[in-house]
């Protein structure tokens, strides 16, 4: 019996509807719903509250007859610390003995897949935001969202949008789809060098290879060159061709992490036309690691479907306006064949735990044919340096 099975057990046991249960616990009654579907977990305060209205331990909520198995079991997820057995989620920080971090904790020995090969700027984020694990590389996103549901990967670093080329392709498509969940987020610079066999120089080159976009983003310094731009399926692979073509008048346009794996060197750097290129990543998970709702500024997405009545979506996103939840990103995209249903991907500041936050879902959820939560977690602080605040909820 999981936790939602006992959640539920507990509240029948106790003779409470799901209303009453919302009421004690001072959440929605969709809310009680979503914990007893398993579509959520509570955190380690609302357990309490539960245990409190339902006349039930914590720890038969939590760890029900697993015991000391469950403890080991997350003691070895965590690599120690105070274990929790919320499934389907983990919990940070204040719930295990972990830094107060944007992004989950890194576990030496386990991996974390990205799409592309070795010297991809995914790559160039995996090792700045996980040094101790081990970068696993996939030739596709569905390959690394399968490394991930297979455990092949602990984690899986997935772009998502890029403040130059918006939001990358497909991956509003595979997101919802996915099993896995949103557990946190890193803004990666992308940082343009051109790259060439040992030997070269700027004055040889006739030719650069690379990814469509990198060469948009560079057409200043290629115009400026005089260079042939010939466009490859990505930056890395680039790289790595042009070592492998091993001639000094083609270079490539990639990272500095790209240069090094390929042995190729640098012979001018920062060669982006824009200086801020940005590209932002998140962190994807078999199961929800969300943090404390008092951890910080935290980040909630999710997508939805309108119900097809008349003003649905402005009934819908209505509810966040009128409790001040501000919504930070909405976009929409056809999902079927004939062009009439509209999904959305939204995000907004704050955390399901959150009053305001609930009543907001609970409304989307009244005008919605479907809603899911793809994930909660701490912003990035690179939040704080940029100015605006998205959308005006």
């Amino acid at each position: 019996m999981n936790i939602a099975k006992r959640i539920k057990q507990a509240r029948v046991d106790a003779d409470l509807t799901q209303a009453d249960l919302a009421t004690a616990v001072d959440v929605s009654q969709p809310t009680v719903n979503g914990w007893e579907r398993g579509a959520f977990a509570p955190s380690r305060d609302r357990v309490e509250r539960i245990a409190h209205a339902t006349k039930k331990s914590r720890q038969w909520l939590e760890l029900g007859g697993e015991g000391a198995d469950a403890k080991v079991a997350d003691a070895k997820v965590y690599g120690g610390g105070e274990a929790s057995s919320l499934a389907p989620r983990e919990t940070l920080p204040s719930e295990v003995d972990l830094p107060v971090t944007h992004v989950p904790a890194s576990i030496a020995g386990e991996s974390v897949a990205f799409q592309g090969i070795e010297g991809a700027y995914s790559h160039l984020a995996c090792q700045q935001v996980y040094p101790q694990m081990t970068a696993l590389p996939c030739r596709t996103f569905e390959a690394a969202f399968a490394a991930v549901s297979d455990e092949e990967a602990r984690f899986a670093m997935i772009p998502i949008e890029n403040s130059l080329g918006g939001r990358v392709a497909d991956i509003h498509h595979l997101l919802p789809e996915s099993s896995l969940y949103i557990v946190g987020e890193h803004f990666q610079s992308v940082q343009h060098h051109m790259l060439a066999p040992q030997g070269a120089t700027l004055e040889g080159l006739r030719a650069v290879y690379s990814h469509v976009q990198a060469l948009a983003q560079c057409r200043d310094v290629i115009r400026e060159l005089n260079l042939e731009a010939v466009a490859r399926a990505d930056t890395a692979g680039a790289a790595m061709e042009v070592a492998e073509i091993g001639d000094p008048s083609i270079a490539a346009i990639a990272s500095d992490l790209a240069g090094q794996i390929y042995g190729l060197q640098t012979i001018r750097t920062r060669i982006e036309d824009r200086i801020g290129n940005t590209t932002r990543m998140v962190v994807m998970a078999r199961r929800r690691i969300e943090p404390d709702s008092r951890a910080g500024r935290c980040i909630t997405s999710f997508v939805f479907q309108v119900r097809s009545v008349p003003a649905a979506l402005y009934k819908a996103l209505g509810g966040f306006a009128t409790v001040g939840v501000n919504i930070i990103k909405l976009e929409s995209y056809i999902v079927d064949a004939n062009f009439t249903v509209a999904q959305f991907y939204a995000e907004i500041e704050g955390h399901p735990d959150q009053r305001a936050v609930d009543h907001a879902f609970e409304e989307l959820q009244y005008f919605s044919s479907r809603m899911k939560i793809l994930g909660t977690y701490l912003a990035s602080p690179f939040r704080d340096q940029t100015s605006g605040r998205g959308v005006s909820g």
